[in-house]
């Protein structure tokens, strides 16, 4: 029986085509008018006027934290639950984090535990594709007097009230790993509405140059450009957005209904009308059953991964626990578990998921 990994990449065939193409027609290899064309179609589905293309979504933020004018003795407002690269873009910046806990229906941050401090900017991270009121989440920013970048790096294809998720900041930062909705290898995007904030970040991403094509700089900048190889995968993945969006949210809703009725299995909340699940992510009672099911899981041929860790359980980042901690992440990051999400994946592979989970769930009620 094949192994079922947690998540592969989904390549159509056009890719290996179009590259074809590409290469036969003398291109260039490096940024240039694939990349044009690619980030133009970015910016079309995250419903925006410019997206600019880098090497990662890590990145990304990095670039739209110093577009914004982000730098030492600011503080940024981060989550507690996210992946650990929302977090060192902060630092990376020279700007000081600052945890806030998430919503238990949302896993996003929860404006009610944000310190009363003055920071720079908030963090939104969009996790999973799930979000809060974000006319509110946008509200909170204003009075506060900081700048919005929401981390829409696993929430292309997510909207709230039919509008898409990276839209509702100053800027938006997606991913294209192999595991995101769309891919191109590695790769990212920043998105925005601001002609300035796109030129800034363009800027920084080719060396701060003052002109293209010339070796004068006005400033420290960095080599962080995408390349026309990639731009053409992602031309051929991004054309296909909404086929992969119905199949994501098809297969996380196979998944709720085989595991309804589960003992000690539950989903956060996920309306898939508008929320396109990156990964099927379901909770479990505690940790010891969690790490008890992925055992079992593997035993079977079948791949998952845990939640990732609060933010404050890394040891680096210890230091920024408040004194009353930070309970709901603290909890609910320790008892989920990732189950086989691809978008390939067809029917008979998720009830060969949930039949092992539900022998293992059984067993134990």
């Amino acid at each position: 029986m094949k192994f079922l990994h947690q998540v592969e990449p989904y390549l159509s065939g056009r890719e290996k085509t179009a590259l074809a193409e590409y290469l036969d027609s003398g291109g260039w290899l490096t940024e240039f008018e694939k990349t044009r064309q690619f980030e133009a179609l970015v910016a079309e589905a995250a419903g925006v006027a410019h997206a600019a293309v880098l090497t990662n979504g890590t990145v990304g933020l990095y670039l739209a934290l110093k577009a914004l004018g982000v730098g030492p003795g600011d503080r940024v407002v981060v989550p507690n639950y996210t992946m650990i690269a929302t977090v060192n873009a902060v630092v990376w910046a020279g700007a000081e984090p600052v945890l806030a806990d998430v919503d238990p229906a949302t896993l996003c941050l929860d404006l009610g535990t944000v310190p009363d401090v003055p920071a720079k900017a908030m963090i939104y991270v969009e996790i999973n594709g799930r979000r809060g009121d974000m006319e509110a989440v946008s509200a909170f920013c204003r009075a506060r007097g900081m700048a919005l970048l929401e981390d829409s790096c696993q929430a292309l294809g997510s909207s709230w009230n039919g509008r898409p998720l990276g839209s509702f900041g100053a800027m938006g930062v997606f991913s294209f790993t192999p595991h995101k909705i769309i891919t191109t290898g590695q790769g990212g995007a920043v998105v925005t509405d601001d002609p300035a904030l796109d030129r800034e970040v363009r800027r920084l991403k080719d060396f701060c140059r003052t002109a293209p094509a010339t070796d004068q700089h006005d400033a420290v900048g960095f080599n962080f450009k995408f390349t026309d190889l990639q731009a053409v995968v992602g031309i051929e993945q991004i054309r296909d957005l909404a086929w992969r969006i119905g199949r994501r949210r098809e297969v996380y809703g196979w998944y709720r209904e085989l595991l309804a009725g589960v003992p000690g299995v539950v989903f956060p909340p996920a309306d898939l009308t508008q929320v396109t699940p990156w990964f099927v992510d379901p909770l479990l009672p505690s940790r010891e059953l969690r790490d008890g099911l992925a055992v079992h899981l593997k035993s079977r041929g079948v791949g998952s991964r845990p939640y990732y860790p609060p933010v404050n359980a890394q040891p680096v980042y210890a230091r920024l626990t408040p004194p009353d901690g930070l309970p709901v992440s603290e909890e609910l990051a320790v008892r989920g578990l990732w189950l086989p999400s691809s978008i390939g994946l067809p029917r008979e592979d998720v009830e060969r998921v949930c039949a092992e989970v539900r022998e293992f769930m059984e067993g134990r009620a």
